[in-house]
């Protein structure tokens, strides 16, 4: 099964809690590597032994520049592309795979809620239907997993975990002989919904829509299993495989040669001593790189047997459990009707907690905080389009096009002036206005300056309240008297005497008794009126 550290990681600290899961062997990089790690690290040290102790100097001088000519040109294969696309292709495909995976969970729901009936028949149907489906997918499974295979190699170990029937897999079998070539996953899904539609002729299931439901449900999960059984055929193009693999082990073929320490002052080793003992950075790529091919490796076919491999037995073992329990057990079961606590209440307020200091406050929106500024908000009042041209008047245009501070504005006077003395007081006069304006409008914000979380939560209060006053009085108007009367009003037609007041209709209020159900739950429906 897949190794699962959530629990792990769950809440990040100081520390990396990664760190700690690198002390973990169960499919870690280090089981998938180590093997490789020592046939590099052999290798490496056969040549630098080699070159050290068994060589001339003819070949050592051989050998110098083949290392020379390696380490330049080594980083000439595009490694990191390579293995990054191939392994992102694999992930994702990985991922695909286990949604691709089907649960009979809602099959057995809509079964459960649509065959009606506690007798053996209706029983018998529930059962057999889902069998069907789990027989369905152990079927697609022993085609695509190994350990799955081991487990039920023939139709006699899926009779004997109770899946199949004798008759069932003569019929299998039969088939098998006259269509060799096709995988027969489809049989029970067919049997099955041969058993719905013969359900709702016995009236089983009451209607079409059910029917439909069922069956759609069917053919959805019997296509899961088909892509299960494509998956299983078109794999990733082997022409990419093969370029990922030939480039890794080249690459490193490359690495072993040219990493190694030379007594040459064009070399890159030349004054350093470190790689003259042990290649320490030279183990490090080769670990990240081959553990980079290693995960691809791992997660292509997630049916196997490696550590991160879908668990498909206790799939197999769950699946028939829990669809049992829900046709079977559980068919038309629940608890017992109760009123809840927030019953008077509507809804409730706020949810306990078990530490109250874990209550976190609600989210807000992203302007819930933002204020204007003061030095934000414009000083120039906007022209009205009243104001339009007027005898004698004075018109000042102002020298600059941008939004300035009247304070420090250079107004100019253009044509139509009537008198200087009229145009100065105008001016002096629109200048006190809306001076007087905009000192009235900071005394205001200073006033109504409140607490705004204080605000939002008065506000939140005094909408809660309002809403189950609301609720409230919904359930008071349409909830019925206690005494159970209602009164019906019938309007009769005129008779022919009373023909000359033809706009008069007589009212006759009649009261009927109505016998209410006694519940706990309260009804606003009389069951049926007498």
């Amino acid at each position: 099964m897949t190794v699962t550290y959530t629990a792990n990681v769950a809440t990040s600290r100081v520390i990396s809690n990664f760190l700690r899961l690198l002390f973990r062997w169960r499919g870690s990089i280090y089981k998938l590597v180590w093997l490789d790690l020592l046939v590099f690290l052999f290798f490496y040290l056969l040549l630098a032994v080699c070159y050290r102790t068994a060589m001339s100097d003819a070949a050592r001088s051989g050998f110098e520049a083949v290392v020379l000519y390696c380490n330049s040109h080594a980083t000439l294969i595009p490694l990191s592309f390579v293995l990054g696309f191939f392994v992102s292709i694999v992930m994702n495909r990985w991922w695909a795979q286990y949604t691709t995976i089907p649960w009979p969970d809602s099959i057995a729901t809509l079964v459960s809620s649509s065959v009606h009936g506690f007798d053996d028949r209706a029983r018998a149907m529930r059962r057999t239907i889902l069998r069907y489906v789990c027989l369905c997918q152990v079927i697609v499974f022993t085609m695509i997993s190994p350990s799955v295979k081991m487990r039920f190699p023939t139709y006699d170990q899926i009779i004997e975990a109770g899946l199949l029937q004798q008759n069932e897999k003569d019929i299998i079998e039969t088939l098998d002989l006259q269509f060799p070539y096709y995988p027969k996953h489809w049989m029970p899904i067919v049997w099955a919904a041969s058993i719905v539609m013969r359900a709702r002729r016995e009236n089983k299931i009451r209607d079409d829509y059910a029917v439909k439901t069922i069956i759609d449900e069917l053919n959805r999960f019997r296509g899961l299993c088909g892509f299960l059984l494509y998956y299983d055929w078109v794999s990733v193009p082997l022409v990419y495989t093969q370029v990922v693999t030939l480039a890794t082990y080249t690459f490193f073929l490359c690495r072993v040669i040219g990493q190694q320490w030379i007594d040459n002052p064009h070399s890159r080793t030349a004054g350093n001593r470190i790689d003259q003992y042990f290649p320490i950075m030279t183990i490090l790529e080769f670990f990240f790189y081959m553990g980079w091919l290693k995960v691809a490796e791992s997660l292509i076919n997630p049916f196997g047997d490696d550590d991160d491999d879908f668990e498909l037995n206790w799939m197999i073992d769950r699946n028939l459990t829990v669809s049992y329990l829900i046709v079977d057990e559980m068919h038309q079961e629940h608890p017992e009707l109760l009123k809840d606590q927030y019953w008077d209440e509507v809804f409730p307020n706020e949810l306990p907690y078990a530490d109250e200091s874990q209550r976190a406050a609600p989210p807000e929106h992203s302007t819930a905080r933002l204020v204007q500024s003061k030095s934000g908000r414009s000083n120039i009042p906007s022209v009205r389009s009243s104001e339009s041209y007027k005898p004698g008047a004075t018109y000042f245009m102002p020298h600059s096009s941008g939004l300035t501070n009247t304070s420090s504005m250079n107004w100019s006077t253009s044509g139509m002036t009537i008198g200087d003395d009229i145009g100065d007081s105008l001016f002096r006069h629109k200048r006190f206005e809306r001076s007087r304006r905009r000192h009235e409008s900071d005394e205001r914000q200073s006033s109504t300056s409140l607490n705004f979380e204080e605000l939002i939560e008065q506000r939140n209060r005094e909408r809660r309240e309002r809403l189950r006053h609301r609720f409230l009085n919904m359930r008071n108007n349409q909830r019925p008297s206690s005494t159970g009367r209602y009164v019906v009003t019938v309007l009769r037609p005129p008779s022919p005497r009373s023909s000359q007041h033809s706009n008069a209709v007589e009212e006759v209020e009649e009261e009927e008794e109505v016998m209410e159900p006694e519940t706990d739950v309260p009804n606003n429906k009389p069951d049926k009126y007498e």
